[in-house]
């Protein structure tokens, strides 16, 4: 048994830099036909010098792949003038509220539409889209929750804006997507497959502690919902965060799911057990193509229905599913 799929794309993905980018990068570009390159790295990407800099780093580790690096910057007071200088360079701005995650210092301190109005009305003009990482400062579990009345409040009072709910986690964060007209959502490979119980439920399990942290049962079910039929306003975004082993494997872990080299695989894997294997090409592409108006590389990615055995790890970072055997394969 044979899937091709046609030019999948991750919408949502960190690469790092320097070393970690050359053996982290390839992992992705032999498999996708593109990605939407996060922008929180240290220093955070703010210039249209610093985005060409990080774009050809990402070439240069991923060359010969046909792979498309779709790149962002890191949310700041923008002007007009320089968002259209730069907008031909970038496919979206991404928002982190200040401290959230991993290198997240820099962001924003206040989600105040007053102060953001500029920004966000010369994205809506230039037609940018927004990206965000969209938590609040509570306690952990209700932190999405906490943040859907703040993605209502932007999408009404900016309604030209795109704005996409990044790797959304709560059965609210899935009803919020379909209340707004501007809203869409990435889901990730991971919060597909797990809840919390098994981050946290038995012996603690540091390669599955991301964030947003994984929620309860009831909120997989509402992500499996969306992504099993390919809801047009939801598309594969991995988040996937390599870390090295022992950043992970530590008293201070760091956040992040290492997914990207066995993404394709446990995608098929998970729908085919709900008999929803034709619509993997939607949340695996077309939906990103239509949202975001793309057209990435042709790039044909065929899987194949043979066990194949996750490694334990991948230069020293350890994938979901380390060691596991998984149904599918790419050929």
């Amino acid at each position: 048994m044979q899937l091709q799929l046609i030019s999948p794309l991750d919408m949502h993905l960190h690469l790092r830099q320097g070393d970690m980018l050359k053996n982290i990068a390839p992992l992705s570009s032999k498999y996708f036909a593109g990605a939407l390159i996060m922008p929180n790295t240290t220093p955070p990407i703010t210039t249209k010098e610093m985005v060409r800099e990080y774009k050809k780093e990402i070439l240069d580790a991923t060359k010969g792949d046909n792979f498309t690096p779709y790149m962002t910057l890191f949310f700041k007071d923008y002007g007009y003038e320089f968002l259209k200088e730069i907008r031909d360079e970038i496919l979206s701005i991404k928002l982190y509220p200040a401290g959230i995650t991993t290198n997240s210092e820099g962001g924003v301190e206040k989600i105040d539409i007053d102060s953001l109005a500029p920004t966000l009305e010369a994205m809506s003009e230039l037609n940018i889209p927004l990206c965000v990482h969209g938590e609040s400062n509570g306690f952990v579990m209700d932190r999405e929750a906490e943040f859907i009345p703040i993605y209502k409040r932007l999408a009404k009072a900016f309604p030209k804006l795109k704005i996409i709910m990044e790797h959304i986690t709560t059965k609210e964060a899935a009803r919020a997507l379909q209340e707004e007209e501007n809203l869409y959502a990435t889901i990730t490979l991971h919060h597909l497959y797990i809840t919390l119980d098994d981050v946290a439920g038995g012996l603690l399990r540091p390669h599955l502690f991301c964030k947003p942290i994984a929620k309860r049962p009831e909120d997989k079910e509402a992500l499996l919902e969306l992504a099993l039929n390919a809801h047009p306003k939801v598309m594969f975004g991995s988040d996937s965060a390599p870390h090295p082993r022992s950043a992970k494997e530590a008293p201070g872990c760091a956040a992040g799911v290492f997914t990207a080299p066995i993404a394709l695989p446990l995608l098929a894997e998970l729908f085919e057990k709900f008999d929803k294997l034709d619509n993997l090409q939607p949340f695996i592409s077309l939906n990103a193509t239509k949202i975001y108006n793309i057209n990435p590389p042709q790039k044909m990615v065929t899987l194949v229905k043979e066990e194949f055995e996750v490694p334990i790890s991948y230069n020293d970072v350890v994938p979901f599913k380390s060691g596991e055997r998984v149904s599918w394969r790419v050929k």
